[in-house]
């Protein structure tokens, strides 16, 4: 092979490391700053705060926050489980672990690896990219900043945030609760332009069972953004800090439907408010 060839081939290939270098920097950035949203000094919880909201949502926050716990809005999630890359057919289910910030109502950093070998998978996803590799070289999804993104991206993290972050989602003047049945109430969140409604489905006991809302997707045959719905079971809960928060989580496409497929199956192994 040609020297110059093989200088070209040398400069594409570090032109790709050099990108995925500063994928993992804008990464750490991003989560450094979402980190920063986490109140110094919270309130601490008192059912007081939720006295006037729907019976389905006071049994939730009762049960999810303890008295007198620290209000901290800003999560960090260490997780690991399994990643669909097909469909509810043939579901390409690979390994995953991932971390992930979550802070609604400003933002959140989900970054993962998976699968194995030649064909492991890495990035991230954001409220402002979605960025994924092949054995950390070759680019196999490389897009956001759009309406569509930041609007797709506003449900998931603020879905997330009712189950994983409570202390976010408690009634003030950009959240909403109304009920929709004994045992459903809706949380609505508003924040720069964008709003999301989420149902949340409570045990007896107060216990989040399940998630539900309509997404703006385009994971469909059109490949076309629309409302679709999405949702989740909830699981397996564990007290953190004052918290009480599911550590397994299933959630797909078409929720509730014939056509649903979880491909989305994470167990939690840490759980922190930074700070």
């Amino acid at each position: 092979m040609a020297l110059w060839v093989l200088a070209i081939v040398a400069i594409g290939l570090f032109g790709l490391f050099s990108r995925r270098r500063l994928d993992l920097r804008a990464d750490r950035a991003e989560m450094a700053r979402l980190s920063g949203f986490q109140p110094t000094d919270p309130p601490r919880f008192s059912a007081d705060m939720v006295a006037d909201l729907p019976e389905p949502a006071r049994r939730f926050f009762t049960f999810a926050i303890a008295e007198g716990t620290p209000l901290y809005t800003v999560a960090r999630l260490e997780m690991q489980g399994q990643f669909g890359m097909g469909d509810k057919s043939a579901p390409g289910y690979m390994p995953m672990r991932a971390t992930q910030v979550l802070a609604a109502p400003q933002g959140f950093v989900w970054a993962m690896s998976g699968g194995s070998g030649g064909m492991r998978l890495s990035g991230s996803d954001s409220a402002r990219w979605t960025r994924f590799w092949i054995a950390g070289l070759a680019p196999v999804a490389r897009f956001g900043g759009s309406a569509d993104h930041k609007r797709s991206a506003f449900g998931r993290y603020v879905a997330e945030a009712v189950f994983w972050t409570p202390a976010a989602v408690l009634p003030g003047p950009n959240v909403t609760w109304e009920p929709v049945s004994a045992n459903i109430a809706r949380m609505t969140m508003r924040h720069d332009g964008l709003e999301q409604a989420v149902d949340l489905t409570v045990a007896a006991d107060g216990r989040p069972e399940q998630v539900s809302f309509q997404r703006w997707s385009n994971a469909n045959a059109q490949k076309r953004h629309r409302l679709q719905p999405f949702g989740g079971y909830l699981s397996e809960f564990r007290e953190v800090e004052g918290f009480r928060l599911p550590t397994h989580v299933e959630a797909g496409n078409d929720f509730e439907s014939e056509a649903y497929f979880p491909f989305y199956i994470a167990d939690v192994t840490e759980i922190r408010f930074p700070r």
